[in-house]
């Protein structure tokens, strides 16, 4: 197991801090896969599943093998993430168009999004190497996973997040936890380049997904999924596209699955970005060599409300090596896909929502075929953001309209008008 960066290839030690190479390339884990492959087992797997063992009853560190084998137990933060459901609802199948659609709810992690799948292991490496002070760039659902996780260990958190661009739902989390929280000027991006720079001067450990140890952990969603489906790797992987971690993790786990022998194919992965923060959808459509960031994004779904994402990179060989596609969404559609998801009671954050939204018009282009098995990520829970959901169904969202409306019905205490109300 090693550090090596995806431009040069430079290899580094585990226990070395950076995030980047001298050549400013993103560092990723190589696994020793051949190592693990004698070590793990699809029944030593399904054995942990409910585990009262620590820490192998997580749904990140049942694969411990697979994810970082060299970490003592002791030195792990784990507070049981992962084990989140696959579900399916009829009005989402209708909705979309797919008889094998399901969701991945990863807002049923304890902090309510998908960051703790990853958070779990950046933190418990910066515990395994002795450091007390992490640091992260979030627009909101990062902060809240690093806070709770912060707390547990006693670790010291500090927590950059954009005055006014943040959800309120997240925010209280990053307050309640403890960690100390610095809103500050500008965006999500403006902030991350920040800590980027500083964070080693500061003596912080970053725990943004440019730390490939958060993506070690965020790839045990593939893990997870696929052993929930039985060891079958569904046609379609589809997920919202924000600073773009998870689309290189779900892609690497699957790659790692296949070549160690537990799913016979790679899904095809998707990426949906919103119109309003869509720098790597206009890559992938116009064939660009680089990124070319949206220096003011804007977009209802907050948690990708970002404008260069840092691991652009990553997801691009993901999505080309699988023969994947990036498209784009608007905010209406993502708050009419948040609508079904919210009805079948399930519910998700706006972001969350581009995967479905995004799978609707997949379908609808010819692009995914009616046969197919597709997964979309739900990357988090409907109180991340319920200012959102509720100025929906009261029509209060600018450029908005509201086509799954459940406006509330305001009556006296009177029985007619309660009879009135109710029949009608």
């Amino acid at each position: 197991m090693l550090q090596k960066c995806i431009d040069c290839g430079k290899e580094f030690p585990v226990n070395e801090v950076r995030y980047e190479c001298g050549c400013s390339g993103l560092l990723e884990i190589v696994q020793d896969l051949k190592a693990a492959k004698k070590a793990v087992s699809k029944k030593l797997f399904e054995g942990r599943m409910g585990s009262r063992e620590y820490p192998y009853g997580s749904g990140v560190w049942r694969y411990k093998e697979l994810i970082h084998p060299l970490i003592p137990d002791e030195k792990i933060v784990s507070i049981w993430e992962g084990n989140t459901g696959i579900h399916f609802g009829e009005p989402l199948r209708g909705y979309v168009g797919l008889g094998n659609f399901f969701v991945k709810a990863q807002g049923e992690n304890p902090t309510g999004s998908f960051k703790d799948n990853g958070m779990t292991v950046a933190i418990s490496q910066a515990n395994f190497l002795g450091l007390r002070k992490v640091a992260c760039a979030s627009t909101g659902n990062t902060s809240a996973s690093m806070a709770a996780y912060c707390a547990i260990e006693k670790m010291n958190g500090i927590v950059f997040v954009p005055k006014g661009n943040i959800a309120m739902g997240k925010l209280s989390q990053a307050l309640a936890y403890g960690v100390k929280t610095l809103q500050v000027e500008g965006n999500f991006d403006e902030a991350l380049k920040f800590v980027r720079a500083n964070s080693l001067k500061l003596g912080m450990y970053l725990v943004n997904s440019i730390n490939p140890f958060r993506i070690e952990g965020q790839k045990s969603i593939a893990f997870e999924m696929a052993q929930q489906m039985g060891w079958k790797a569904p046609d379609w992987v589809i997920m919202p596209g924000g600073n773009l971690g998870n689309a290189s993790a779900i892609g690497k786990g699957f790659r790692e699955l296949n070549e160690i022998g537990f799913v016979e194919k790679i899904p095809r992965i998707a990426v949906v970005q919103s119109k309003g923060a869509n720098p790597f959808c206009r890559l992938w459509k116009e064939g660009l060599d680089s990124l070319i960031p949206v220096n003011e994004p804007h977009t209802i779904a907050s948690a990708v409300k970002i404008g260069n994402p840092v691991s652009w990179k990553k997801a691009l060989r993901e999505v080309q090596a699988s023969k994947g596609v990036v498209e784009e969404v608007s905010d209406q559609e993502i708050m009419d896909a948040k609508a079904i998801v919210d009805s079948t009671g399930i519910g998700c954050e706006p972001a969350s929502a581009c995967s479905v939204a995004g799978a609707k018009k997949l379908v609808e282009n010819g692009i995914i075929k009616s046969h197919e098995v597709v997964v979309g990520l739900l990357t988090g829970n409907i109180l991340k953001d319920p200012d959102a959901t509720i100025n929906y169904h009261l029509n209060k969202l600018e450029g908005i309209t509201p086509k799954f409306q459940n406006r509330p019905v305001e009556v006296g205490l009177d029985f007619g008008q309660i009879k009135k109300a109710i029949e009608g």
